[in-house]
């Protein structure tokens, strides 16, 4: 195999917004990428507030003047940028959320990933998940997902356009609500008629028949790693799957309540990986390594 020249490629300057940043691991995975295809580059982390417009505005500008070459988002800005974008892709318009950014043709574009990378791993974690548009709308294909901002935009719509039933566990139901606004409008397939909302405490919530629970919020990141998004008290449903979108720790509180009551559960780490593999190949034209991103974290490729 021709070995391959760095110096014929241009310099990849990669970076990740949000805040806060505490603990990501997205620098290691992207500059292993880099390095496995022999590429030019770096990653960079740049926390800015929500509340911080000029912080947001100069980001951009860098964005759009090439500075940066591609830009990762993370919570709480996966919905506030949609506005300044200048175009969304077909994906990223249906959820609502990017996670994505790269300047195309001129245009400042933002892209989700999230969704395919939440689906690749979730079937890779747990095989014994209905797979496919079959049985769709069965009590086997019950999704319950808590919390209602730019992941749970993207789990959501990535649940239903894979036949599930859905039922949002949300503290503001009106973030809920707008998660089903948002795929009506956007014309998404399927329609959003598998979707529900409920309180986030559950307490009207009978859960006997959910076959898979994802968490979609933060509770359980370190630093607070003693919170949990269920319930204290209250039994898991009986040979559900749990899902932590929560990475790091690498064993959240929910995953391990739930590895407790004889579950099988898993964080998102996976996910992670998955996620920024896509956003990878948007950002440098070339086929994620898989399996050196994946090592990255410590973890074996697919």
């Amino acid at each position: 195999m021709k070995p391959i020249d760095s110096r014929s490629k241009p310099a990849f300057h990669l970076g990740l917004t949000g805040y806060p940043l505490d603990g990501s691991f997205s620098p290691q995975i992207h500059c292993a990428g880099l390095r496995a295809c022999g590429l030019d580059g770096d990653f960079a982390l740049f926390p800015v507030a929500p509340e911080d417009s000029r912080g947001l505005d100069a980001l951009l500008a860098r964005l759009r003047s090439g500075e940066v070459a591609g830009l990762g988002v993370t919570m709480p800005h996966k919905e506030l940028l949609i506005p300044v974008l200048d175009v969304l892709s077909p994906e990223a318009q249906r959820i609502g959320a990017v996670n994505a950014l790269c300047l195309q043709d001129g245009q400042l574009t933002g892209f989700n990933t999230d969704a395919q990378g939440f689906m690749a791993d979730l079937r890779r974690s747990f095989a014994g998940l209905p797979n496919g548009q079959q049985g769709a709308g069965s009590s086997e294909k019950t999704a319950l997902v808590l919390g209602a901002g730019g992941s749970a935009r993207a789990v959501v719509y990535a649940l239903l356009s894979d036949g599930w039933c859905v039922t949002i566990a949300a503290r503001r139901h009106d973030q809920a609500d707008e998660i089903g606004r948002s795929l009506q409008h956007a014309n998404s397939r399927p329609p959003t008629v598998g979707l529900r909302i409920v309180d986030f405490e559950l307490s009207d919530f009978h859960a006997s028949g959910v076959s898979l629970i994802v968490n979609a919020t933060p509770l359980g990141m370190a630093p607070r790693t003693g919170a949990c998004p269920w319930p204290e008290g209250r039994p898991f449903p009986a040979h559900a799957a749990v899902y932590d979108l929560v990475y790091n720790p690498r064993e959240t509180r929910l995953v391990r309540r739930a590895r407790e009551a004889g579950l099988e559960a898993a964080t998102g780490i996976g996910m992670l990986v998955e996620q920024a593999a896509l956003a990878f190949e948007l950002w440098t034209g070339e086929s994620a390594p898989r399996e050196a991103m994946f090592a990255a974290v410590g973890l074996r490729g697919p």
